[in-house]
């Protein structure tokens, strides 16, 4: 079946809702969620949204704060644009329904965050996301001009490829013109033609075994554009959440966000000995990337599977009215956050690099806009800033709006064949799939996590294209599956940050290696 709209938006986070809702006055607009709009890496959001806010406060601190947080390899163009731009778009966010915590006097409770050097997060409790992603799935599910197409999966983009040509990447003027997608109900391959398409497909987390990620978060944007043959890049840096909630076997991990570690919570051994002071003066409150290599270095040394995030020394009331969801997990498990420390490890939860784009959110690919976590804007370098990616999704996703508005009335629909699947069956057994996923997860986690080295790098990528060379063969024979196309893009997914952690001969930001321990001297 053949659809054709305007505006084709990939991903139901707040990156492709906000999009959808300021080009649907110039269009059709379709939204394409792999499960529902409820499920994406927007509703995991505890933490907060960063913005200026207090007179105390000005961009240039913002500014400075998130060019240190990213070690100085941010794009500044891109780190001043989020950062002049946040309070429009979140009175925008504001307009839109989202209710943000304020305080006794009606002033915004604003927290403060690990390398924020003023209280600047607006926050709704410990679950902002969840009240931004509810917000605008509100607004969306209201616009006559939105179509929500749930249970449908992204296979691949459409680009000359599929009109005969051969496209590397040094093709010039490569073109999207829409989206081959798999039905989850139907099992059938649909064409969706467009004349802009948006790629809002959330982050990678699950192309490692512990992560707070949902379970969809596969790459599938990154993958697809990387088939296309558009330009990816910093995949070696991949953020680490510091302090994901020690369960064996919960997928994802449960976060435990980083404004407990803002409030006052301490990180001890499980002997209950402090230990953050002999890795930074910031102690806790130090960025992301060092908080994790501490906690990753304590447990290796002491052959711990976790350390304890300690709040017990806070007021009870206050720390249960701060973090409801985090208190009724823990009860739900035994553990009383107001008497007993909570056992945390860190986990994959944010990826810094993507597909890159400019500032006005455009790829590589012609026709083709990138927002939210599966891009590379060059705000956050080598290292995110805590809680600056959700407004950098509204900020690139309103850039992205205003260009693709511009552009829409000179373009127009592109005939293509349909999706061939000629001399392909049902894969005999279904385990080689599952099977393979694990290894893929089993095999970044353990040599491409927290610290790598050449060797580790090079072992992962000899057995990663094993797996690439089976699960390629399993493609070209077998109907399309969601399985089957989700391997496919961790596998795509793990080689750029193999491929790329390779590269970088020297530790900076996320990315530290045992090999080059010091970041280069250009920096």
């Amino acid at each position: 079946m053949e659809y054709r709209y305007d505006f084709l938006v990939i991903g139901g986070g707040i990156a492709g809702l906000s999009f959808a809702l300021k080009v649907a006055s110039k269009g059709k607009v379709a939204i394409l969620t792999k499960t529902s709009l409820e499920e994406a890496n927007t509703f995991y959001a505890q933490g907060g949204v960063a913005t200026v806010m207090l007179q105390s406060d000005n961009f240039e601190k913002h500014i400075q704060d998130t060019l240190i947080a990213g070690d100085f390899l941010c794009n500044r163009e891109a780190v001043e644009k989020v950062v002049r731009e946040a309070p429009a778009q979140i009175k925008e966010l504001i307009q839109w329904g989202v209710d943000f915590d304020k305080d006794d006097s009606g002033h915004f409770d604003l927290h403060r965050e690990g390398g924020h050097s003023e209280f600047r997060i607006l926050h709704h409790k410990d679950s902002t996301g969840s009240e931004i992603q509810e917000s605008l799935v509100n607004r969306v599910l209201q616009n006559p001009n939105i179509d929500i197409f749930n249970d449908h999966f992204a296979i691949d983009l459409i680009t000359q490829h599929h009109l005969g040509q051969i496209v590397t990447r040094h093709t010039p003027n490569i073109a999207c013109y829409g989206v081959y997608v798999l039905d989850h109900n139907t099992r059938r391959i649909d064409t969706f033609l467009a004349k802009i398409t948006l790629v809002a497909t959330g982050g990678i987390g699950n192309v490692y075994q512990t992560t707070t990620n949902p379970a969809i978060a596969t790459g599938d944007g990154i993958a697809m554009v990387h088939r296309a043959r558009g330009v990816i890049s910093d995949m070696e840096f991949v953020q680490f959440h510091p302090t994901a909630l020690y369960h064996p076997g919960e997928r994802p991990s449960f976060l435990i966000t980083e404004a407990m570690r803002g409030y006052g919570a301490l990180l001890r051994t499980t002997d209950g000995k402090e230990f953050m002071h002999k890795y930074d003066i910031r102690g806790e409150l130090a960025p992301r990337d060092i908080v994790a290599r501490a906690i990753d270095n304590e447990m290796k040394n002491r052959g711990d599977d976790f350390v304890y995030l300690d709040v017990t020394h806070k007021d009870a009331e206050e720390t249960k009215q701060h973090f409801p969801m985090i208190y009724q997990k823990c009860m739900s498990l035994g553990i009383n956050i107001t008497r007993d420390m909570i056992p945390v490890t860190p986990a994959a939860h944010y990826l810094c690099g993507g597909i890159q784009v400019d500032l006005n959110a455009h790829t590589s690919i012609n026709r083709l806009y990138a927002v939210g976590e599966c891009s590379r804007t060059g705000l956050h370098g080598a290292n995110r800033l805590a809680s600056n990616s959700l407004i950098e999704a509204v900020v690139f996703a309103d850039a992205a709006a205003k260009d693709a508005i511009q552009r829409i009335s000179q373009l127009s629909f592109v005939e293509v064949p349909e999706w061939d699947d000629a001399g392909t069956s049902l894969p005999e057994e279904m385990v080689l799939i599952t099977q393979s996923i694990k290894e893929v997860q089993q095999i970044m986690t353990t040599y491409v996590g927290i610290v790598r080295s050449n060797l580790r790098l090079q072992r992962a990528m000899s057995r990663l294209e094993i797996l690439y060379r089976e699960t390629e063969s399993l493609f070209d024979r077998s109907v399309v599956s969601k399985e089957i196309c989700e391997l496919r893009n961790i596998i795509s997914v793990g080689y750029l940050i193999i491929k790329q952690a390779m590269q970088r001969k020297e530790s900076i930001g996320l990315h530290y290696t045992i090999d080059y321990p010091e970041p280069c001297e250009k920096h």
